[in-house]
């Protein structure tokens, strides 16, 4: 098979939605491979594009969310984080989650890295971003059916408890860390130093 076969989509010989409304949009795709083949039909799940931000106060207090997950029955320590609304760049739906969910806002702003957030089943990218000093600008405005307590703690801390396993951030939230250590320690970000053990 040429390269050029290898990296073309396949053709999607019929799709037929199983759930699709406000929430979640679950389809199964029949597909057909470069060779002619018809496989199994394929689960997807239709999401928007994720953003979530590492906020950083002019003190180096990052800004966290606690908020009660209920499918794993518990309340979950995260970035503040959120949906791309149809239209909206990343940039902007970071900007509008953080101050949504926390008061907080920012004039500085970092992508720390974008990728498909599980390609075997999801359509959706994840946008990270790092927002340094982050001050409170005013309250919270939640969406409906939201309990969210925001809060500040010294970022040596949150790592320290990060490490520990006192705070079990989401996967993809630890890639975001992973990404700002990797910046941190490579090309920089301009005007922060921030000890990572």
């Amino acid at each position: 098979m040429a390269d050029s076969d290898r990296k073309r989509p396949w053709q999607v010989l019929q799709s037929t939605y199983a759930v699709a409304d406000e929430w979640l949009r679950l389809r199964s795709d029949v597909l057909q491979s470069p060779d002619g083949r018809t496989l199994p039909p394929s689960p997807v799940i239709e999401h928007p594009d994720w953003v979530d931000v590492i906020a950083l106060t002019a003190d180096l207090n990052i800004v966290l969310v606690d908020q009660y997950r209920h499918s794993v029955r518990s309340v979950r320590t995260e970035f503040p984080a959120g949906t791309v609304d149809d239209g909206e760049e990343p940039l902007v739906a970071v900007q509008r989650e953080l101050l949504e969910e926390t008061g907080y806002a920012s004039d500085e702003w970092h992508l720390l890295g974008t990728a498909p957030v599980y390609p075997p089943l999801q359509t959706n990218r994840i946008y990270s971003f790092l927002a340094l000093n982050a001050r409170r600008i005013g309250s919270q405005a939640l969406d409906d059916g939201e309990v969210i307590h925001a809060y500040e703690l010294p970022f040596t801390e949150f790592i320290d408890k990060v490490q520990s396993g006192a705070i079990e951030l989401p996967a993809l939230q630890l890639a975001g860390l992973w990404w700002l250590q990797a910046q941190l320690t490579g090309r920089g970000v301009p005007g922060i130093s921030i000890p990572f053990p």
